[in-house]
């Protein structure tokens, strides 16, 4: 669909949401490349009420195509997550309106404000690495807005209906074996002791389920200055233990955003506070830190697969394939495990990549 269908099909449905709005506009209309798992536009809407001129700084994010790197993708769950979250501190963008019908843009999606803020997802200014006050603060707002994550109010918010959590560990296990399982091509020796040991060394599940984010790395997170100015990405969001947040920032951390990693050797001091923002006694640390690791390990693998399978083209996927070994073994390693077992196969295979660039028009 071209820019211009898309605009205006935009445009349509939009004066059905805005009833008694006229001369509906749609400005600035772009896709913003970022992430894996959606799709997003940024555009402005402008119109005309009894009010006077309106304008409202707006991202669209449309369901991915199906099969996708996080099955089942649950559109008007994170919708109602985000309109329960309005009235809290947390700094979660305003869901505004949602399509679950498919019809105006060929996939579901929702609306939602445009925060302002930068995202450091990958690389950070210059100032900002050569400042190691400004990058702890930074860490510390993460944290502050994890902690007020993990004090909404179910039952005030209504979110107590979604789940009461008590499960939450059983069930990740589960999910996320059974995810490895749906696309493995063969043995994968290294992640199934993973799975297998998680299991076998489950701690108890928690006494005090919490609104769990679920994807806490920090490229999730926009700054104005050194202030959290949002919070975003809220796909995976559930109700369960909260260490389950705190496990995958401590693996995310490290891994993949650069300003944090710069503050994962302060993980300890952050925590503590984090303690004293919630009164939640951080426990179990290296079960949960294998636990997120299994998960990313799996979620990887689901992309290196989707691409091996012909379902895309996306060289990002494919090298995810790359990382599983490294991941796995991390977590195998804070569970206690230093074997070196065998992989399996968890990359595309060779012809699959070299079908892939061979398709790709040549550079100049």
């Amino acid at each position: 669909m071209s820019g211009d269908d898309v605009g205006s099909r935009l445009t349509t449905w939009l004066e059905w949401q805005l009833p008694d709005a006229e001369a509906v506009l749609i400005e600035g209309l772009s896709h913003v490349e970022f992430g894996h798992s959606a799709e997003m536009l940024v555009l402005t809407v402008t119109w005309r009420s009894n009010a006077g001129d309106q304008r409202q700084d707006v991202v669209v994010r449309i369901r991915p195509p199906a099969p996708g790197l996080l099955e089942p993708y649950n559109l008007r769950r994170q919708f109602d997550i985000l309109r329960a979250l309005e009235a809290t501190p947390v700094r979660a963008p305003r869901a505004l309106w949602i399509d679950e019908t498919g019809d105006v843009l060929g996939r579901p999606f929702y609306v939602m404000e445009r925060l302002e803020g930068s995202v450091y997802e990958r690389t950070i200014p210059k100032e900002l690495a050569n400042a190691p006050d400004r990058i702890h603060r930074m860490s510390e707002g993460v944290i502050e807005q994890m902690a007020a994550i993990h004090r909404v109010d179910l039952r005030a918010t209504g979110l107590d209906v979604l789940d009461d959590g008590r499960d939450f560990l059983d069930q990740e296990l589960d999910h996320w074996e059974g995810e490895m399982c749906r696309v493995r091509r063969g043995p994968l020796p290294a992640l199934e002791r993973l799975a297998a040991t998680l299991r076998d060394q489950r701690p108890e599940p928690t006494a005090h389920s919490t609104l769990v984010h679920g994807d806490t790395k920090a490229g999730n997170f926009a700054f104005v200055g050194d202030d959290v100015s949002g919070v975003f990405d809220w796909e995976m969001a559930s109700i369960g233990d909260p260490m389950a947040d705190i496990g995958w920032a401590e693996v995310t951390w490290r891994l993949t955003a650069p300003f944090s990693a710069l503050s994962a050797s302060d993980m300890d001091r952050l925590l503590v506070h984090y303690e004293l923002l919630t009164g939640i006694a951080v426990h179990d640390r290296p079960w949960h830190r294998a636990l997120q690791a299994f998960k990313m390990a799996v979620i990887m693998l689901v992309g290196a697969m989707l691409f091996d399978g012909g379902f895309s083209d996306d060289i990002r996927l494919a090298d995810m394939g790359l990382a599983v070994p490294v991941v796995t073994q991390l977590g195998l390693h804070d569970l206690g495990i230093e074997d070196q077992l065998e992989s399996g196969p968890v990359t595309p295979r060779p012809e699959r990549l070299q079908a892939v660039r061979n398709a790709r028009p040549a550079a100049g």
